[in-house]
């Protein structure tokens, strides 16, 4: 028994160590399988669906934000809002001092009076000057039959002149009547020329009364009281000035935040001075900076899911894909890349993708501009 002991334990000892190889050869065929398992699972859910996911957390907040200037310069008189107050379109922010918007509407409204006033006194004078042509027609005919009568008595005053010289020679007719004769000629003959002269000053005289009609007519042609050009520059003016008045009071252009508020009472302001600006929060969207080698299936229109660092991964937006930059975020640059110098290194570059979030779930929960996001794009919609 005792020379058995040492082949038993051997025994024993090599079954031990057979049976440890078979469990650990177990252990490890399970472990390779686990891993080839997961890796194969990995591999699958990277291949048919996370693939089709891009992500980035290089996105950020952003608004088309309304910067609210004068459209003309004065004294500010009272301002309304403060900074972080939320303002409704349409509501009154800031007064400016009207006096001088005042007085100028004024002014246009008299000057319009005076236009309209003006017209209708050409309109008076085109009647009057229509008179006054008719009137320099009837001289014209007047001095034309004057000069007509003068010829006449012209012509019988030189047959009688002819006559009585012939018969003078005879003795037929004394020297007497002989000089009646001719000084009626010469009458006769001044006559005709001052009924020539006459003819001529109607003739002068209607034509300059024709050249004022029609200098008058030229002020009122094809318009009437209320579309001639001098009433209607009037009127524009006037409405200029009822503008301008207008412009006094600044109103909100959007609903949003009131930020970047510069503009204090009594402050003398420029028109197109920058006072503040409202930062329409309800209409906020995602600027998000994807890698260039991200964006092969991204499309507008996709649907994108979105987290915030302000409210945490607890809280999803969702939103779609609005639209692709022109360009990277350097090309774009106050001092872009010089990538044809020597000593050039390749970067991938990063393309601003823009999202519009649902209106319903941005007024739930709103946003800021300028907070960092986290954006997921589902590539497999078509967009």
């Amino acid at each position: 028994m005792t020379k058995m002991q040492p082949e038993v334990l051997d025994a024993a000892n090599a079954a031990l160590d057979a049976s440890a190889k078979l469990r650990r050869k177990k252990l490890l065929l399970a472990l390779g399988a686990t891993v080839l398992t997961v890796g194969t699972t990995v591999y699958l859910y990277e291949h048919f669906y996370a693939s089709k996911f891009v992500s980035t957390d290089n996105a950020y907040t952003a608004a088309e934000t309304a910067q609210v200037t004068p459209a003309i310069g004065g004294i500010v008189r009272e301002v309304r809002v403060t900074d972080t107050q939320h303002v409704k379109r349409g509501e009154v922010i800031v007064l400016l001092d009207d006096t001088d918007a005042r007085l100028a509407l004024q002014q246009a409204e008299a000057e319009l009076g005076r236009a309209e006033r003006r017209v209708r006194g050409y309109v008076a004078n085109d009647k009057s000057l229509g008179a006054q042509l008719e009137s320099r027609a009837s001289e014209q005919n007047r001095a034309a039959a004057q000069l007509a009568a003068a010829n006449a008595d012209f012509e019988r005053a030189l047959i009688d002149l002819d006559r009585r010289e012939a018969l003078a020679k005879s003795g037929a007719v004394s020297g007497d009547e002989l000089t009646k004769a001719r000084n009626a000629y010469a009458s006769a003959e001044a006559n005709v020329r001052a009924a020539t002269a006459a003819q001529a000053q109607s003739n002068a005289n209607y034509a300059a009364a024709i050249g004022s009609r029609e200098a008058n007519a030229v002020l009122i042609a094809d318009a009437t009281e209320e579309t001639n050009p001098e009433v209607t520059l009037a009127r524009a003016r006037r409405d200029q000035a009822r503008v301008n008045l207008e412009r006094t009071v600044i109103r909100a252009p959007v609903d949003g935040i009131v930020a970047r508020r510069s503009v204090q009472v009594g402050q003398q302001i420029q028109a197109g001075s920058a006072m503040l600006v409202v930062v329409p929060i309800g209409s906020v969207h995602v600027d998000a900076n994807f890698k260039e080698v991200q964006l092969e299936r991204v499309k507008i229109g996709q649907p994108v899911e979105i987290t915030s660092d302000l409210y945490g991964s607890s809280v999803t937006y969702h939103g779609v894909v609005d639209g692709l930059s022109g360009g990277t975020g350097s090309t774009f640059a106050t001092i872009p890349a010089q990538n044809a110098t020597g000593n050039w290194i390749k970067v991938v570059q990063r393309v601003p993708v823009r999202i519009r979030l649902d209106a319903a779930e941005l007024a739930e929960r709103p946003l800021q501009i300028g907070l960092s996001m986290n954006a997921t794009i589902d590539t497999r919609e078509p967009g």
